[in-house]
């Protein structure tokens, strides 16, 4: 059974991986071009997408225990993890310059928090087990970029382990994310309650609001 749910995974990831020039601000990153206040950007708009990620992942733990408990625990470790995450920003922002004051004095930049917002729209809407499915293949890509940055930001600025931690926490791949995917999508599968060509369609839109992310902030 759950080679299927393994195959639906595979194909949608391979159908949603982001074109090559789809993150322009990572060869600038990997280049040591982009300056601190970039990288004070990205720590300012990650607190924000944060924030509003937790509380969409936690929307969707509740609403996946009364309509697909098995899309549950998926959302419940996305949501710690974005716990975690928030804890470990404040580390790299630091290090970019950035306290409390300004943070809280930043206004961030629509086309940076399109992505959010759309994670929000799916969470009010649609089948959890179909945004475990859009989530995953989103996720791929965005690891991939995080090792890649703690790299360079340990090689360019000298950057700490602390400071390199927010990275860190997406840069490997987690075995036990993956499984509670699978069995969410498995489950999806047999109660008809995933649509593959529903979820590519959100897919792309989502991924086309993250390179939205990444090009704006190397416009900057």
């Amino acid at each position: 059974m759950t080679r299927t749910a393994v195959r639906l995974l595979e194909s949608t990831t391979a159908t949603l991986a982001p074109a090559p020039d789809a993150n322009p601000l990572l060869p600038l990153i990997t280049s040591g071009a982009a300056g601190l206040d970039t990288l004070a950007a990205l720590a300012m708009e990650q607190r924000v997408v944060i924030a509003a990620d937790l509380r969409s992942f936690r929307h969707l733990a509740e609403r996946s225990a009364d309509e697909e408990p098995a899309s549950a625990p998926f959302f419940e470790m996305l949501a710690e993890g974005e716990a975690v995450a928030a804890e470990r920003l404040v580390a790299y922002a630091e290090a970019c310059g950035v306290d409390e004051e300004r943070a809280a004095a930043y206004e961030p930049l629509p086309c940076c928090q399109a992505y959010p917002s759309y994670v929000a729209r799916l969470a009010l809407g649609e089948s959890p087990a179909d945004v475990v499915l859009v989530l995953s293949a989103n996720f791929a890509s965005w690891g991939g970029y995080c090792a890649t940055i703690a790299k360079a930001l340990r090689h360019h600025h000298a950057f700490t382990d602390e400071a390199c931690a927010f990275f860190d926490l997406f840069a490997e791949p987690s075995p036990e994310l993956e499984e509670r995917a699978r069995a969410a999508v498995q489950a999806g599968l047999d109660t008809g309650r995933i649509d593959g060509h529903l979820a590519v369609r959100h897919g792309r839109l989502l991924q086309s609001y993250e390179s939205m992310f990444w090009h704006t902030l190397a416009s900057l």
